[in-house]
């Protein structure tokens, strides 16, 4: 079964299954190629006839990784496994999916959700075999998953760039195509029976911490109703650093010497590959210098106006409902916390940020805490694990799931969707949970 839905661009064509519409690969944006590498996205064209939304956009040019990595092997076989969702890789990648339920035209308009996936912002895509919309959907909320460019595609601050900008400033495009998907939504999705004024922003890891960046800047003013973060916030620790321009663009030249590339000419001229291989030359120097990932956000003044922590530390975020948390194996945890299944670096961070908000909107945070250990093998509760959970894809995972984990997975969807319906995952249907405040400090713990 297929179903149309008029958008600003044109007529769009999903697949149509039992209780709910599923677009996929919607164009949010022109393809940032040839001259518009390295730019802010441009609006898309509207078009002739109907488009199409049967199967997944390109992804972001990045690397899959491999299964004999120490560190990341395990997520290939966790995530990456399966051949039939990793859609190629292009340039072309600025693309968002949409899950829908069918309602009728009389209905109220329905709550969306918009995720923002994770990967280090080096990787990741968002259609990644654990996110899928039906449960959601199930629930009454209407899922997004937006494709943005990451890495050096994403995040390149150098000189060169910013000679072309009218502000002088270069990076970030990574952000900036969150923003245009976002805004999209907001002008479109009442043609999916959507509500543009109840948008959950949400993301974990770098999803996470993009949100976080989201709710500090004046960009997407107006257009967030709430937001959740997850494995992904700073407000002392440098969870997430978000260094200034000049500090961005030092990165930027050392990229630029890996190329070999001697003008932004050259620069454009360079084929994705070619970016690509020189990216990894210039990661891996980053690693040996003790840098880690630099490839991020910056403050550039446009998107973000001061860092993260400032903002935060000056209650400058938006005046929204948060829910935020963390899992046991998680950034910043120490092997004795993780052993003992004590709260790390990232619920310390977690706390600080619902009593800011305490303080400054007069709304504490709701805080959680996965600690359930997945079946089939001895990695615990580790980062991205809660993922399968809260999307209801654990039939998907290679994992010999149980029915406690159905139960665990049916819970954490019921306290997702009620937070993006009413602000308060202890709503209907589901166990109460208090928000994190100073009289009492309550976390959800998912064990």
């Amino acid at each position: 079964m297929e179903a149309q839905v008029k958008t600003q661009n044109g007529m769009i064509l999903g697949r149509e299954y039992d209780g709910y519409i599923v677009f996929r690969g919607i164009p949010y944006a022109k393809p940032p190629v040839g001259e518009l590498r390295w730019k802010k996205p441009e609006e898309m064209d509207a078009w002739d006839g109907i488009f199409h939304a049967d199967k997944f956009g390109n992804i972001a040019i990045q690397d899959i990784p491999e299964e004999n990595h120490p560190v990341m092997g395990r997520f290939r076989k966790e995530f990456y496994n399966d051949p039939a969702f990793i859609p190629e890789m292009s340039e072309d990648c600025l693309y968002l999916n949409v899950w829908a339920p069918k309602t009728a035209d009389s209905e109220e308009p329905l709550p969306v959700a918009f995720w923002i996936h994770g990967g280090g912002f080096s990787g990741g895509y968002s259609s990644e075999i654990e996110f899928d919309g039906e449960e959601y959907c199930k629930k009454g909320v209407i899922l997004v998953t937006v494709e943005y460019r990451v890495n050096v595609f994403g995040f390149l601050a150098h000189p060169w760039l910013d000679e072309e900008n009218e502000k002088g400033i270069s990076g970030n495009y990574g952000i900036m195509d969150q923003i245009m998907a976002l805004r999209w939504v907001r002008e479109n999705i009442a043609s999916f029976g959507g509500d543009p004024d109840n948008i959950t922003v949400f993301g974990q890891s770098a999803g996470s911490m993009s949100t976080q960046v989201l709710v500090s800047g004046k960009k997407t003013e107006n257009m967030i109703a709430k937001a959740i973060l997850q494995s992904g916030v700073s407000c002392e620790a440098d969870i997430l650093w978000t260094p200034d321009l000049k500090e961005a663009e030092e990165f930027g030249k050392i990229f630029v010497e890996c190329t070999g590339a001697k003008s932004i000419e050259e620069l454009r001229n360079m084929s994705a590959d070619e970016l690509n291989r020189a990216r990894r030359v210039f990661d891996a120097k980053m690693w040996q210098c003790g840098y880690g990932l630099v490839m991020v956000p910056n403050v550039d003044g446009e998107i973000l106006e001061d860092t993260v922590k400032h903002i935060w530390r000056d209650g400058g975020m938006r005046d929204i409902p948060y829910m935020l948390g963390a899992v046991n194996d998680d950034l910043g945890a120490e092997k004795e916390e993780i052993k003992e299944k004590r709260p790390g670096a990232l619920i310390v961070e977690c706390r600080k940020f619902s009593l800011k908000c305490e303080d400054t909107y007069k709304k504490p945070a709701y805080l959680y805490y996965f600690s359930h250990d997945l079946p089939g093998d001895d990695w615990g509760a580790f980062h991205s694990s809660e993922l399968w959970y809260m999307f209801g894809t654990i039939d998907r995972c290679w994992r010999p799931m149980t029915e406690e984990d159905r139960k665990l997975s049916e819970d954490m969807v019921t306290y997702w969707t009620n937070f993006m319906k009413f602000g308060a995952p202890g709503s209907v249907g589901a166990k109460e949970w208090k928000a994190c405040s100073k009289s009492d400090p309550c976390i959800k713990r998912f064990e």
